[in-house]
C-alpha cells in the first residue's frame, strides 16, 4: 500500500511564500474583522432590544393612564403625541388576528400586561409575521376599548455604515499586501541575485541596509560570493600555473625523444607527448576562459559575426553552412563569443565531418543553433558533457583527441558573456547546441 503523498494534501495552496503568507494574514484579519463586527452587532442587538422592551414597558403603563384619566373626547388629540417608533396607541377594538407563535412578541405582550396590572385586563393577537406585528387589546375604567399595536426592530442602521465596513475591509487588504511584500522583496532579491552569481565575483552586489534580519542575509550572501570568487581564483591559479609549468619538461622530453634512433618506441612516446601537450594547452584555455569577462562588451552585429566565423571556416575546406538572421545588434564580448561558436562547431565537426550554424530572434533572445548529424550524446549525460574533464567512452577517446574541455570552455565563456548554453539530441539522430544571448 502507497504512502499518503504529503505535497498532495496541500495542492490547495498558493505556491508562492508571498501568496501564502497573504492568505494566512488576511485570513486571520478578515476573521477577527468579522468576529469583533459580529460581537459588536449582537451587543447592539441585545442592547437595543432590552432598551426597547424597558421603554416600552414604561411608556405603557403611563400612556394607558394618561388616557383613562383624560375625557373621552381628548383621548384622540394626545395618540399622535403618544406614538413610537415601534408601537403606537388606538382608540376602538383593534383587529382580531392569530394567537401569538413568537417567543419575542409572547415575552412582549406578557411584560405589557405585567405593568399594567390585573386593573386593565390585557388581549394579544398576531396581525402578520414579516414584518412581525401584533396588538395587545385592553379596556379602559369606563369600558372603552383601545388597541397597543406593536411592531419590534432595533434601531436601523445608519447609510454610511457598509461603506465604512468596506473601507475597513480595503484597509486590512492593503495594509496586509504592504506587510507580506515588506517581508517578501527582499527574499525575491536574494533569490534573483542567486541566479546571477558568477564563479568570478563579478555578481550583483546586494545593497547593505533594511531590517537587522535582512541586512545580515545581505552580508552573508555578499560575504559568499567573495569567497566563491577567491576559490575559483585560486583553483583556476593552480590549473593555469600547472598547466604552465609542465609545458617545458614536456618540450626537452620531445626534444630528447625526436634525438633517439627511429624506432617503434620513439614514435609512441612522441605521439603520448603530444597528447600531454594538448591536454596541457587546453587545461590552459579553460583556465583563462573563466576570465573572458575581461574583456570589454561592444556593440555586434551578429549576423556579420556569424557569417564571418562561417566563411573562415569555409575557407579551409570545412563543411560549415550558415542560414538565419537575427536583424539586430546584441552587447557581447566578441573573443569569448567566437571561442563559445567555434568550439561548438570543432565539436560538431569532430564527430560528425559538417556543421550547420543557425541565427533566429526569439522574443528579444538572439539565439544560435549548431547542428549536426553525428552520434548524439545519451539523455542522461547532456548536462554531464558541460563539465570539464568528462568524456563520453564511445566517441570522446584518446584515438579522437578529446580532453573533455571543449564544451566545458564553451560553457564556461558563455556563462561569462551572459549567455546560456545547453544542448539536445536531434530526432533521426546528431546534436544540437543552442546559444541564447539577451539582445541590446
Amino acid at each position: 500500500m502507497n504512502a499518503p503523498n504529503p505535497r498532495g494534501r496541500l495542492r490547495w495552496l498558493p505556491r508562492t511564500m508571498a501568496s501564502r503568507l497573504y492568505a494566512l494574514l488576511a485570513g486571520g484579519l478578515l476573521i477577527a474583522h468579522g468576529l469583533s463586527f459580529g460581537m459588536l452587532f449582537y451587543e447592539r442587538y441585545e442592547s437595543a432590544t432590552s432598551m426597547l422592551m424597558t421603554n416600552l414597558e414604561q411608556d405603557v403603563v403611563v400612556a394607558v393612564n394618561l388616557l383613562d384619566h383624560l375625557p373621552p373626547d381628548e383621548r384622540a388629540h394626545w395618540l399622535p403625541m403618544l406614538r413610537r417608533r415601534t408601537f403606537q396607541y388606538m382608540l376602538g377594538p383593534g383587529q382580531e388576528g392569530e394567537p401569538l407563535d413568537s417567543h419575542g412578541s409572547r415575552e412582549m405582550a406578557g411584560m405589557i400586561a405585567a405593568a399594567l396590572g390585573p386593573r386593565y385586563p390585557t388581549r394579544a393577537s398576531l396581525l402578520s409575521r414579516d414584518p412581525e406585528r401584533f396588538q395587545v387589546h385592553v379596556r379602559l375604567s369606563d369600558g372603552t376599548p383601545m388597541a397597543i399595536e406593536v411592531q419590534p426592530s432595533v434601531m436601523p442602521l445608519a447609510k454610511w455604515l457598509p461603506y465604512v465596513l468596506a473601507l475597513q475591509l480595503a484597509l486590512l487588504l492593503l495594509c496586509a499586501w504592504a506587510a507580506v511584500r515588506l517581508a517578501t522583496r527582499p527574499l525575491a532579491r536574494l533569490a534573483d541575485a542567486a541566479e546571477r552569481v558568477r564563479p568570478d565575483g563579478d555578481g550583483e552586489r546586494l545593497p547593505a541596509g533594511g531590517p537587522t534580519e535582512v541586512a545580515q542575509a545581505v552580508a552573508a550572501f555578499n560575504s559568499m560570493q567573495d569567497r566563491i570568487a577567491r576559490y575559483m581564483k585560486e583553483r583556476m591559479q593552480i590549473l593555469a600555473s600547472i598547466s604552465h609549468d609542465l609545458q617545458t619538461p614536456i618540450t626537452r622530453m620531445k626534444l630528447r625523444a625526436e634525438a633517439m634512433d627511429a624506432v617503434p618506441e620513439r614514435d609512441k612516446m612522441l605521439d603520448d607527448l603530444d597528447q600531454m601537450q594538448h591536454l596541457v594547452r587546453e587545461g590552459i584555455a579553460y583556465a583563462r576562459s573563466a576570465h573572458g569577462d575581461s574583456e570589454a562588451p561592444v556593440r555586434l552585429d551578429l549576423d556579420a559575426f556569424l557569417d564571418s566565423l562561417v566563411l573562415d571556416y569555409a575557407d579551409t575546406g570545412r563543411a560549415v553552412t550558415f542560414e538565419g538572421r537575427i536583424g539586430a545588434p546584441v552587447v557581447t564580448r566578441p573573443q569569448a563569443l567566437r571561442r563559445v561558436v567555434g568550439n561548438l562547431i570543432d565539436n560538431a565537426l569532430k564527430y560528425a565531418g559538417a556543421a550547420e550554424v543557425l541565427a533566429s530572434d526569439e522574443s528579444g533572445v538572439a539565439v544560435i543553433r549548431v547542428r549536426d548529424r553525428g552520434p548524439g550524446i545519451p539523455e542522461d549525460e547532456l548536462a554531464k558533457v558541460l563539465e570539464p574533464f568528462y568524456r563520453l567512452e564511445a566517441s570522446r577517446n584518446r584515438d579522437t583527441g578529446g580532453t573533455g574541455l571543449g564544451l566545458a570552455i564553451a560553457q564556461q565563456l558563455a556563462d561569462s558573456v551572459g549567455a546560456t548554453l545547453s544542448l539536445r539530441n536531434r530526432e533521426g539522430g546528431g546534436l544540437e547546441a543552442m546559444v541564447r544571448v539577451p539582445r541590446a
